[in-house]
Parts: C-alpha cells; structure tokens; sequence
C-alpha cells in the first residue's frame, strides 16, 4: 500500500517515523520510508493552510496515493475533552473565508461568489466519506473542525465562533489538507490530538507532550493493524 503521511511539523510525528525505514528525501519537504508492508512518503508541509495547499498539490500531482494522513495536534473549543484526547477530523471548514459587513460575516454564498453545495463542499463544509475497516480509528470520537489562518484568542471571537459554527476542533491546516483529497479523490483521514483549549492564551495551560506521545500511539495502532 502507498500511504502519504502530512503533518505541519516533524516534531508531530517523530515518534512515528524515527521507527521507519528510511529509504530517500525527495525534494525539501517530502521523505520516503519502509514499513512493514507499506511504502510511505512523510510530508512536512509547514504551518498554515497557504503552505499545505501547496505541497499537498505538488505532492498529488507527482504520486498516486491510496491513503493520505494528516496528523497533528489541535486546539480544542470542548472543554469535556481531556487534553490529549486523539479525535478523527471528519468535518472542516474555512470559517474566515468571506466578507465582513459591519458587524456581520458574509459567507461566499452570502456573497454570491460560490453555491452552497460547489463541489468539494458540502454545506459550505468538507466532508470525510472515506470508510476504513479500521477498529482504531472507528472507536476515535469524530468531531468538526475549523481550519485558520489566525489562532483565536479573543474572547468575544471565541463566543462568535461557537455561535456560528459549533466546531470541536481549530487547526491550521486541516481543511487544506482534506480540500486537496477531495479534489484529487484519495481517501484520506484527518487524526488531530488536543494539545490545548481554545482560550486566551496561556501556554501553561497546554500539553503538547502528552498530545503528540497520544497521538503517535493511536497512528502506530491504525498501521499495524
């Protein structure tokens, strides 16, 4: 099997692939590895949506896929979730994607620019469909996501987007990543572990240890199943 694994940082997922087999570094941000019975390319794309769109597409063009992985820690606006809680990502969106008018957002269909249902979107959202006979990640909790350029850290942004959207998970990258799937018609999965709330900041209130150890543990699983 072809497996491409995508994380914003090598540091999400060192634990995983130091294990691998190394086999040859492609370009800048692409490496090759061997395990078990699977040929794996690692793609560490950077932070931000602009970054993994980019190589995400470069990457798909070059190489067929049977599964791709995006695996990283999150931000979490559920406080019932223990931090280091490992979710799939099954819905995603560009919350900023839009205008503002006054006080108000206006959404690309608001504005006119994109139906609601313009393919690869769903209700303006990106919607994982693909289905894996995999007990592992079958038993994740599946959540919602947001995908943004700009971490929140306002109150009153926070309480807005709660409002708006309802989302348990805020990445950087996530949408990005499951846009250019969809678009290229790979099955794919979007594994994120909570490394903090959605608050304002306070990194003495984070644990990005203990979501990459959760994290890394739970990719391990789904691999040598």
């Amino acid at each position: 099997m072809k497996l491409l694994i995508v994380s914003a940082t090598r540091l999400e997922i060192e634990p995983l692939i130091s294990n691998f087999i190394f086999i040859e570094q492609k370009n800048k941000n692409l490496y090759s590895y061997r395990y078990r019975d699977f040929e794996i390319d690692v793609l560490i794309a950077g932070i931000g949506m602009v970054a993994t769109a980019f190589c995400m597409g470069k990457t798909l063009q070059a190489t067929c896929y049977d599964v791709a992985i995006n695996a990283g820690i999150s931000g979490s606006f559920d406080y019932n979730l223990p931090l280091g809680t490992v979710l799939n990502v099954t819905h995603d969106r560009f919350p900023e994607m839009g205008a503002e008018n006054g006080e108000y957002f206006l959404s690309l269909v608001d504005l006119q620019l994109l139906e609601e249902d313009s393919f690869p979107f769903q209700n303006l959202e990106l919607v994982n469909s693909s289905i894996f006979q995999s007990p592992v990640l079958n038993e994740l909790p599946q959540a919602n996501g947001i995908t943004v350029n700009t971490i929140h850290g306002n109150e009153e942004n926070i309480h807005k987007i709660r409002e708006q959207y309802n989302p348990v998970s805020e990445s950087m990258e996530g949408a990005a990543f499951m846009y250019a799937c969809l678009l290229s018609g790979i099955r794919f999965i979007q594994i994120r572990a909570i490394s903090n709330y959605v608050e304002k900041r306070n990194r003495e209130n984070w644990n990005i240890g203990l979501a990459i150890k959760n994290l890394n543990e739970v990719l391990w699983k789904v691999l040598d199943e």
